[in-house]
């Protein structure tokens, strides 16, 4: 594994822990009420999905291990580029469906 790609995995592990210290203790309400949280989640799955990009263009076969990189990133660009049109629901089923699942492959990835 080359060593940016190491990189970038490693800030993904880092990107999600912050976004389960951002969510702790809520429900999808009180989520829904807190622009800070929300903000601070988005920003991390811009790096998430940064990171990703960045594997991706190094042509790295390990990207194939990640059963979703396509739409984490195509996620990423929604967050920058659509930020109009985020809805909070995706980004609760992001972080509370889709977030373990990713983090479960980038560990074993990590662990090979």
């Amino acid at each position: 594994m080359k060593d940016e790609t190491k990189k970038s995995l490693i800030d993904i592990l880092q990107a999600a822990d912050e976004i389960g210290i951002f969510v702790r203790g809520m429900e999808f309400k009180s989520y829904q009420n807190s622009l800070v949280a929300q903000r601070a989640v988005e920003r991390d799955f811009e790096i998430i999905g940064e990171a990703l990009n960045r594997i991706k263009n190094t042509g790295d076969m390990i990207l194939e291990k990640i059963s979703e990189h396509h739409r984490i990133i195509g996620f990423r660009n929604i967050l920058i580029h659509g930020y109009d049109i985020v809805d909070e629901a995706i980004v609760w089923k992001a972080i509370t469906i889709h977030l373990p699942i990713l983090v479960n492959e980038i560990k074993e990835i990590l662990n090979d």
